[in-house]
């Protein structure tokens, strides 16, 4: 089982109160924002709009999930997103702009593993950055099984493609490097050394670094990169268009979705409402079926088909290859090195 107990922080089931005297500014629409694509498609369609149906508001859909613009809606105020999908790490960072979930709204998020819940956001579904591979540069059974394979250019040859930021890097870069799994975290000054030292080694093979999800499916659709790192949903759902892509789970870096309440939203317990929606058996059950990403409901995962389950990052036989993206740890790399890994990045 994909457990998150240890990567949020303690008294995660304490709420605030107070919410029930707030007035809604528009109780016929809610505004998602999240960040586009296969996500924000599955998101609106199998989480939202059912229960908008059953309470008679539209959802409106925003993407991409943009921080800087979330913290200026927010300093402004009312702010335009009633409810954000963000990185997990961000639930920390980003603390003092978002709400305190009214857990009472939430009595779904009891059924969960508790490490999906914290005070200020909740994960409503899995995916995970894995090595994924344009198939006409690796035919079927030639392509990488691990970042090792993906950092070794002599063996499979070809332009790569990396996320922008130093997030999901650190990780792939140690594995690259052999870490152990267990030895990932915590993050050391010695660890961040050796995966900026990794990175720099593959620099001259990186031709892209992407930002938006879209681009390394597309980018290894074409052929302008031979392989890439990319979010799982995205592949599989540019595989369904029999596009030559393919990925592998093994060695991925296994993550939630996150959804937020931003600060001064008066749409927020329409907006609770909404997320405790997305963890009732049946929301949950319909990832499933939509297989890009997947639940996090156990209950809801293991009525899946062992077809369905092959897709899923919580299968067994899937995530007993992956890490565990620990995003308390992430939220400290990613902005404590932030500078040095934009200087190494341009230098």
């Amino acid at each position: 089982m994909l457990t998150r107990r240890y990567l949020i922080a303690a008294g995660a089931a304490g709420a605030m109160t107070g919410l029930a005297g707030r007035a809604l500014a528009d109780a016929t629409k809610l505004t998602f924002c999240s960040w586009g694509g296969a996500l924000s498609d599955l998101e609106k369609s199998a989480l939202l709009d059912p229960f908008g149906k059953i309470k008679g508001f539209e959802v409106v859909p925003a993407s991409p999930t943009n921080y800087a613009k979330l913290k200026a809606m927010v300093e402004s105020g009312p702010p335009e997103w009633d409810l954000v999908d963000v990185g997990g790490r961000f639930i920390w960072q980003g603390a003092d702009l978002l709400e305190t979930l009214d857990m009472s709204l939430i009595p779904n998020a009891k059924a969960l593993d508790p490490g999906w819940v914290a005070p200020k956001g909740i994960f409503t579904s899995t995916g995970a950055t894995v090595v994924a591979w344009n198939t006409k540069s690796f035919p079927e059974g030639q392509g990488p099984k691990s970042w090792k394979d993906f950092w070794d250019v002599k063996t499979f040859p070809g332009p790569r493609g990396l996320y922008k930021p130093f997030y999901y890097n650190y990780e792939a870069a140690l594995l690259a490097a052999g870490t152990p799994h267990a030895d990932i975290y915590p993050v050391t000054e010695d660890k961040v050394k050796l995966a900026m030292d990794k990175i720099r080694e593959l620099k001259p093979n990186v031709k892209v670094w992407w930002m938006a999800g879209a681009q390394p499916p597309q980018l290894l659709s074409t052929g302008e990169l031979a392989m890439s790192s990319a979010w799982s949903g995205r592949v599989l759902a540019i595989m369904r268009e029999n596009a030559p892509v393919a990925m592998t789970y093994q060695d991925g870096i296994a993550w939630g979705n996150a959804w937020v309440v931003p600060k001064g939203t008066p749409n927020a317990k329409l907006a609770m409402e909404a997320i405790n929606y997305a963890l009732s058996p049946e929301a949950q059950g319909r990832l499933v079926e939509f297989g890009t990403y997947g639940p996090v409901l156990e209950a809801a995962a293991a009525k899946g088909t062992p077809e369905q389950r092959k897709l899923m990052v919580t299968a067994p036989e899937n995530i007993k290859t992956m890490l565990i993206l620990n995003e308390e740890q992430a939220a400290i790399y990613s902005a404590k090195y932030e500078n040095e890994w934009n200087r190494m990045q341009l230098g």
